[in-house]
């Protein structure tokens, strides 16, 4: 006697649910263990005291908690392309490695990232009249990426994958599905780099700002109106911009508070 249909679907039916909830918990533990970070530590310039191995950890767990939740129809996809292709724990595996490969994207850009916190943090010591206009200068240019076709075409890849799902059936070897993930993990770079450039503008541990930009993501990939709402996040970024040189405490990741500087 065959097995039931129903017996069959189970496993299929399970595994994107199961997915999402892992890849939401995950983001959760990453924010509590980000939260815990930075206790005692308030937003201001510079890298944190943090040397470059502590700042990609730290770097890594924001990245976790900011960018998964608007990873997981992507990854939900993935699960679906793999059916054919792996079963079981196999599947999860695989998915697993997607994520890290992903993560991995992030965290080459936090190489940069750590030269940015370090430049910003030395700017607003050294030359601090100069570096609300800088700041300034930064938003603008955040916002003015917001759009630029190069913007609008990493935005599209990470909202309709489809393509890049076609295209990892060419990669093979152990390595594929990490693979698979720095690829989309480096078009999701494309698409926030200048989301991720106002993080270290507003201070790289303002965790106020690390929401706002989280839910921002998380909109522009997986709402229905996500390419309007871009547009729109770009002009609030230049009209922020606008306020920032008569205002400097508006970029902590910019500004040292007189206190601070005596």
């Amino acid at each position: 006697m065959s097995t039931p249909p129903a017996r069959r679907a189970a496993p299929e039916t399970w595994a994107v649910p199961a997915s999402w909830a892992a890849l939401l918990a995950t983001a959760a533990m990453a924010w509590v263990l980000t939260v815990r970070s930075s206790s005692g530590m308030a937003p201001g310039p510079g890298t944190m005291g943090l040397n470059l191995w502590g700042f990609l950890t730290l770097w890594g767990l924001m990245m976790a908690a900011m960018m998964l939740p608007a990873v997981t129809p992507v990854v939900a996809l993935y699960l679906r392309t793999l059916r054919a292709h792996a079963t079981g724990w196999t599947r999860a595996g695989r998915s697993t490695s997607l994520v890290v490969g992903y993560l991995c994207a992030w965290e080459a850009f936090g190489l940069a990232a750590f030269g940015a916190a370090w430049a910003a943090g030395e700017l607003a010591a050294r030359a601090p009249s100069a570096a609300p206009w800088v700041g300034a200068l930064l938003l603008a240019g955040a916002g003015l990426y917001q759009v630029t076709p190069l913007k609008d075409r990493c935005l599209s890849h990470c909202r309709s994958p489809v393509g890049f799902l076609m295209h990892f059936g060419g990669y093979s070897g152990r390595l594929r599905d990490l693979r698979v993930g720095f690829y989309h993990g480096a078009y999701c770079v494309g698409c926030c780099w200048g989301l991720m450039a106002v993080l270290i503008v507003a201070g790289v541990m303002n965790l106020a700002w690390m929401a706002g930009l989280a839910v921002a993501v998380f909109l522009e990939k997986t709402w229905r109106h996500g390419k309007a709402f871009s547009l729109v996040l770009g002009v609030a970024l230049i009209g922020y911009a606008c306020f920032v040189p008569w205002n400097p405490s508006l970029i902590p990741g910019l500004y040292v508070p007189p206190t601070m500087s005596m």
